[in-house]
């Protein structure tokens, strides 16, 4: 029986050419990630392990991104412990605010190319699974696999069983790849591919931009999956030439295929041309429907940004949206970069002064609202659309307000029509 592309990249990492799912295996790791939230206890069962020094301080990120800027004296802790421990042991990419190369973890390692085809990584996030858009694998631990895998370079995997996700068709005006995701999951439900490896595959996948890709992979974890990968191929090397210049313009790294007698325990089909602009409603992530049939529910407040939709091409894409509007009287609009190259190229080109001008709230890059951290924490029975990856009860504030997902297009209407709306197509 063949390998899928997830199964070849654990084989090559733990030397073994007889994987089946199910085997448990210990692979050697290309990169370790840690944020502000997962590290500091990461770090304190490293130090009672007696570790003296990180396998490999080059190949360990660590992101200052949850509670950031700190909103109180608890998250300056731990940034604090963070920050000694990086530079202490010369953490080599230690990222901190108003950085060059600072951000929302998701955002930024895969564009400032730390992350490549046929790579392992973990990451102490649970969203971690989202660079398999470049072809790596890539799945979220917790704190203590964190502090093992700083020490040794290494950790233990379950080889996943796979779902095979067969894309075809083209997009309507407006879908993006966070309306195909949601589409998945509400098709599938949240458990629909537990701990399996969501693998993306077929024509439809041309469609794909890489944003849309890392926002799809993103929420992978959304339907239980270990992880979601896409195949290589011109738009992931473009992605990559572009953020790894020089250094990986020679195609230095690997592409795995799945072989064409790969084993699935199931395939799910999306016609793109069935895709339409959709909501996940509170309160969870496979509770879509259709934002055309919405426009009855009134809202508070729209975020925009996280590590599903903060990317260049979705803050490009709502300062397209917002030109020339403004955001209702009933609604706060909190716009947040994902990181600050993003922030950067956003003032640069213009897009600030009109989310200014629309009336929205600018945000440095931080993950805040998304957990409920802050800048945008929701009040008793406050609705919300947001471009974040979760709804759950209590997500973003009191229990008793609510989350409703969908891609930027929808939340840029919303927050401009005061409810939940859709843009118009010649926009």
């Amino acid at each position: 029986m063949g390998m899928t592309m997830s199964q070849k990249i654990l084989s090559l990492h733990c030397g073994r050419t007889d994987l089946v799912p199910g085997d448990l295996i210990e692979a050697d790791l290309d990169l370790v990630l840690g944020n502000d939230v997962t590290t500091p206890p990461a770090i304190k069962i490293f130090e009672k392990m007696g570790v003296k020094e990180p396998f490999d301080p080059d190949r360990i990120c660590m992101i200052q991104d949850h509670f950031t800027p700190n909103k109180d004296i608890n998250s300056a802790k731990l940034n604090k412990t963070m920050r000694e421990f990086a530079r202490a042991h010369k953490i080599k990419h230690y990222y901190e605010l108003g950085r060059p190369e600072m951000g929302i973890e998701h955002v930024i390692l895969p564009d400032n190319g730390l992350v490549l085809p046929g790579d392992v990584v973990i990451g102490a996030d649970s969203h971690t699974c989202t660079y398999g858009a470049v072809g790596a694998f890539s799945t979220g631990v917790g704190s203590t696999d964190l502090a093992c895998a700083m020490a040794t370079g290494k950790t233990w995997f379950k080889v996943p069983y796979a779902v095979k996700v067969n894309i075809t068709g083209k997009k309507k005006d407006f879908v993006t790849g966070k309306d195909i995701i949601l589409y998945l999951i509400g098709k599938i439900g949240v458990d629909g591919a537990l701990y399996d490896s969501l693998e993306f595959t077929g024509d439809g996948i041309r469609e794909l931009s890489m944003a849309d890709r890392l926002t799809i992979c993103n929420m992978a974890i959304e339907c239980g999956a270990k992880n979601g990968i896409f195949p290589v191929d011109d738009i992931t090397r473009e992605y990559i030439a572009r953020t790894n210049p020089g250094r990986f313009a020679s195609n230095d790294y690997l592409v795995f295929e799945a072989d064409p007698d790969a084993d699935y325990v199931k395939t799910v089909d999306i016609d793109l041309n069935d895709v339409e602009l959709l909501c996940a409603m509170p309160y969870l992530p496979s509770n879509t429907q259709a934002a055309k049939d919405l426009s009855d529910v009134v809202i508070d407040q729209v975020v925009i940004g996280s590590c599903t939709n903060g990317r260049l091409a979705d803050i490009e894409l709502a300062a397209k949206l917002f030109d020339g509007k403004t955001v209702a009287p009933n609604v706060r609009c909190i716009v947040i970069p994902g990181s600050q190259k993003v922030w950067r190229t956003a003032l640069d080109k213009g897009w600030l002064k009109i989310f200014d001008d629309a009336g929205c709230v600018l945000s440095t890059p931080t993950c805040g609202p998304c957990l409920g951290g802050h800048m945008g924490v929701l009040a008793d029975g406050e609705v919300c659309v947001s471009t974040t990856n979760r709804n759950f009860v209590g997500r973003m504030g009191d229990t008793s307000s609510k989350v409703i997902l969908s891609g930027v297009p929808v939340a840029c209407a919303s927050a401009i029509a005061g409810h939940v709306a859709v843009p118009e197509v010649d926009q």
